[in-house]
Formats: structure tokens, sequence, C-alpha cells
């Protein structure tokens, strides 16, 4: 395993049982405690994944995250004392790939570390698979080796969770998607019939594909899930 975590947590008690709980379980930890610092370790480090508190000081997580969302292809997950859904849809348009609520369970915590990171290995078996060329969807572009979407010739900036939604959307071209299948690939659990994470991110992705690529569209199919299809359908 020996994948490289960020913690950004400015609980010293709190960090410290992160990073040895994270530790004991094959992960090499490090801490930053300041939103300033924060920012320049994450694009200087470049870890595999970020745990990201959004209470800090310098600056908050939020800023963080909008910060380095463009100069880091890692995960990040972020931690929070705030159960409010307005500032966890915020973080996630802001670039977070998942959340957890404080107090923070260490299980629950470690599950969601290996999903994200199993989703970045995904991503690189994709890559193989396409034997490194580019997905092409009518006008859509997709560079699977650097995580770059494209329609003719304008990039289009998502987020590592829409990237990993298109990617797994378009694995399926023309065919529904449901969402416990969505849920559990990119939140590493069964879908309740309660999350909307699913139905935010879905909709983030559908506006941006709406600004460039028009020939491409994502369709909801009521009952059933998604799917991403050649058209402009978006009932």
């Amino acid at each position: 395993m020996n994948n490289s975590i960020l913690l950004i947590e400015d609980d010293q008690e709190l960090a410290s049982l992160v990073h040895d709980y994270l530790e004991k379980n094959g992960y090499r930890v490090s801490i930053v405690s300041d939103g300033i610092e924060a920012i320049a370790q994450i694009v200087s480090q470049q870890p595999d994944l970020v745990i990201l508190d959004i209470m800090l000081p310098g600056a908050n997580g939020m800023d963080v995250c909008r910060e380095v969302r463009g100069k880091f292809d890692g995960a990040l997950l972020m931690l929070t004392a705030l159960d409010d859904d307005m500032d966890h849809m915020l973080g996630l348009e802001l670039g977070a790939d998942d959340y957890i609520i404080k107090p923070v369970q260490p299980r629950l915590l470690l599950a969601r570390i290996r999903t994200l990171l199993r989703r970045l290995q995904q991503t690189k078996k994709t890559a193989n698979k396409a034997n490194q060329e580019a997905i092409s969807i009518g006008q859509l572009k997709i560079d699977v080796n650097n995580r770059r979407v494209t329609a003719d010739g304008q990039e289009i900036e998502l987020t590592s969770s829409e990237y990993e939604l298109l990617i797994l959307l378009a694995q399926d071209l023309g065919q529904v998607v449901d969402r416990n299948t969505i849920v559990q690939e990119l939140r590493g659990f069964e879908y309740d019939g309660l999350d909307r994470s699913i139905d935010r991110r879905i909709s983030r992705l559908r506006k941006k594909l709406a600004n460039v690529a028009k020939s491409t569209s994502i369709k909801t199919v009521r009952g059933k899930g998604y799917l991403l299809c050649l058209g402009t359908d978006l009932s």
C-alpha cells in the first residue's frame, strides 16, 4: 500500500490519533495545521490523498480546496464538524471528492480513504484498457492519462469527483448506470435511498457538459439511474 496522505488539521490531539491509526494501517502520513501552509504543501508534495479540515487558522478548508484543486490531482476528503448539507455541497462543488463528519470514526475514515484511493487506481487501469488513447464521445474527448477533458479543443474543468463520474458513465455509454452502482463506486457504500450527493454531482457535470459539449448529454432515467448519450435530451 504505502500511499501518502497529507492531514490538514489544527487539533493536535485529533491529528496525532488519526496519524497513528493510519500509519498502523500502512499509510505514510504527514500533518499540517495551518491553511496557508496547507496550500503550499499540497501543491509541492502532491500526496495521493488529502484529509482537509474546514475550520483552520490562516485559511479555511473551503479556501484551501478552492486554491489547490486545479493544481492537485489526488483525492481530497473533507473533514468537518458541521453537519450541514449546504457546507457539504459547497465542499463538493469546490472540488472535494467526499466528506466525513466529526467526531471521526476510525473505521469509517479508513473505508472512505480506501474507496477514494481505489478510484484513483481504477483510473490508471482505465488508461491501460484504453491503450493510452483518449476516449471519444461525439465532441467530447477524455485524455485518460492526463485526466483532461475537452470538447472541440476547449478544456472542461472538472473536479476529481466529476471526472470519475464521467469515466464511470463513459464506460457504459448509452447504458443506464443505476444510483447504487454509482454510490458504491464513488463513495464506497450502498445507496440508502436518501443520499443526494450523487444527484448534485450529476447536475454539476451535466451543466458543464452542456456549456461546451452540446452533442453529449446525461439523461435521467426515472427510477433507474443515469446514462451518458449523444444528443441533448436532458429529461
